[in-house]
């Protein structure tokens, strides 16, 4: 089948760079029409491209050889060989393509890598079967380049000697790459440096860092959302966070969890929502402007169930447990099921698959909310940079209710997306955690231990007293300020008061989070 692309100057709101042709994905989405955002559009020069291909503003350009045809079999093997891979793409460019189409490019190179792939998804993600045989006894190929993407165990497919070793299911399949940053701080193994600082710090001191870093984590999750809950509130959810791992994560689980977040149930309803959701803004009509909306209310039990589905999967196959959580945890938070609270949901999710698979020490929860609060506009983009390009594929209308109701089936924008800059956002979260949050806790603790220690040596007071005394000192720069001088310390002699001042100074004076750092 011919490809008469015709001439065009823009692809997707982007213009094309002079003297190219789209190749590729983009090829296939613009001649086809597909309603799929090609994120890493490429194009073939008529010029030569130095090193073969460079990267120019939104686009790859390829050098002029590498120029395929004009068929379709020549612009899908380009794209399976050259462009990463989008199931999302790949889906609905199957819908779009008649059947013996695809039949012809199989059975052009029957044995070929790219045919054998072509194939697969094509079978895979369509449910639909090719009029083409099983292939004979050939070497078997792998879905998924291991040295490009992190993988699942392989599962053979003797009809196309074709190993799936996918993340996820034809239901739900997430695709991290390998990039350089993932595969460095993969191998740092930071689940067992974290259990390395735990084993060396005692246990009062590990139990008491938990306590603050899981209370921090709560407020950090609310506060992102812009709210500031009763401390009966906060509390709850941080003893909801802490079971985290201990049940399997289920649907039953997630909407336990649900009900914890959400008690009171007169304005929220619980399960999953009846009508539709939308982040972003209200015109001066109140009628909604959104960057953002979630899956169908009618796609939502399919959706979770795959996305379970596929977090078993993930599991089952001991995926590197940090990038689980990123591809369950994010996946969740663009379907977006509940009313409300789906984003500190999504945060608890993080948990869930870090206590699950035991890269959090037993009993610990890592405070990556805080460090997602702190890093709250690189978080926002990395939400943003998936879910804006999906808009275009979206058609909605405002309801009388001042919601929005899609139009048109939006299923696969939830099952099929790229996670890799999730990971890598999830990823450096964990490791400030590990290496600076974590340690910095425990040193904080015990210079306070050996501070109190020193203090009730010094001079005989009642345990909450020497903490406010200590609080002071450190809040107004390694001095007691004068007011509590002379109220409820006004006992102390002015020797005693420069004693205490100098243990507090000598215990937290080179601490980098400490007043006096």
């Amino acid at each position: 089948m011919q490809l008469n692309l015709g001439p065009t100057r823009t692809f997707q709101e982007k213009t094309i760079p002079a003297d190219a042709r789209l190749v590729g994905w983009s090829a296939l989405v613009h001649f086809f029409g597909v309603k799929a955002p090609v994120r890493q559009p490429c194009v073939v020069s008529e010029q030569h491209v130095s090193g073969s291909r460079r990267e120019d503003r939104d686009w790859i350009i390829f050098d002029k050889r590498y120029w395929p045809g004009e068929d379709f079999g020549s612009h899908l093997e380009f794209a399976l060989r050259h462009e990463n891979v989008d199931p999302l793409i790949l889906k609905r460019l199957f819908e779009a393509v008649p059947q013996d189409v695809v039949e012809q490019f199989v059975r052009s190179a029957p044995t070929g890598t790219a045919s054998r792939r072509g194939w697969f998804w094509y079978e895979f993600l369509t449910g639909r079967t090719l009029d083409i045989e099983d292939l004979p006894s050939v070497t078997a190929i792998n879905l998924l380049d291991e040295k490009a993407y992190f993988t699942g165990k392989p599962r053979l497919s003797r009809r196309h000697k074709v190993r799936d070793n996918l993340l996820g299911t034809s239901r739900f399949c997430p695709i991290i790459r390998r990039t350089k940053p993932l595969a460095d701080v993969v191998a740092r193994q930071l689940g067992a440096k974290a259990s390395e600082i735990i084993g060396r710090t005692g246990a009062n001191v590990v139990t008491r860092a938990a306590s603050f870093l899981l209370l921090a984590d709560s407020r950090a999750s609310f506060a992102i959302e812009g709210e500031r809950p009763p401390r009966r509130r906060l509390e709850r959810w941080a003893r909801a966070v802490l079971q985290a791992g201990k049940a399997s994560l289920t649907l039953d689980e997630i909407l336990r969890l649900h009900g914890v977040l959400i008690e009171d149930r007169r304005f929220v309803r619980a399960g999953f929502r009846p009508d539709g959701v939308f982040l972003g803004e209200r015109d001066d009509q109140g009628d909604p402007l959104p960057e953002f909306i979630g899956a169908r209310a009618q796609d939502l039990a399919y959706l979770m169930a795959a996305m379970l589905e596929a977090n078993n999967r993930m599991k089952e196959n001991a995926i590197d447990p940090v990038l689980q959580a990123a591809a369950t945890a994010f996946g969740f938070v663009y379907i977006h099921p509940f009313q409300d609270g789906n984003g500190r949901l999504h945060r608890c999710l993080i948990h869930h698959v870090l206590a699950e698979r035991r890269f959090t020490p037993p009993g610990m929860v890592f405070p990556v909310s805080s460090v997602m609060l702190a890093r709250i506009e690189t978080y926002r983009d990395t939400l943003r940079a998936h879910s804006g390009p999906l808009m275009s594929c979206i058609e909605w209308r405002p309801t009388p209710e001042r919601n929005v109701e899609v139009e048109n089936d939006t299923a696969d924008l939830y099952r099929y997306f790229d996670c890799t800059d999730n990971a890598e956002f999830l990823y450096g979260c964990v490791e400030q955690t590990i290496d600076h949050d974590l340690p910095q806790e425990i040193e904080y603790l015990r210079r306070h231990d050996e501070a109190m220690r020193r203090i009730m040596d010094t001079v005989e007071m009642p345990d909450r007293l020497a903490e406010n005394l200590l609080t002071f000192i450190r809040k107004n720069n390694g001095t007691l300020g004068k007011k509590r001088r002379e109220n409820e310390f006004a006992a102390l002699t002015d020797e005693e008061v420069a004693a205490l001042e100098a243990i507090v100074r000598d215990a937290f004076e080179d601490f980098q989070g400490g007043i006096l750092g």
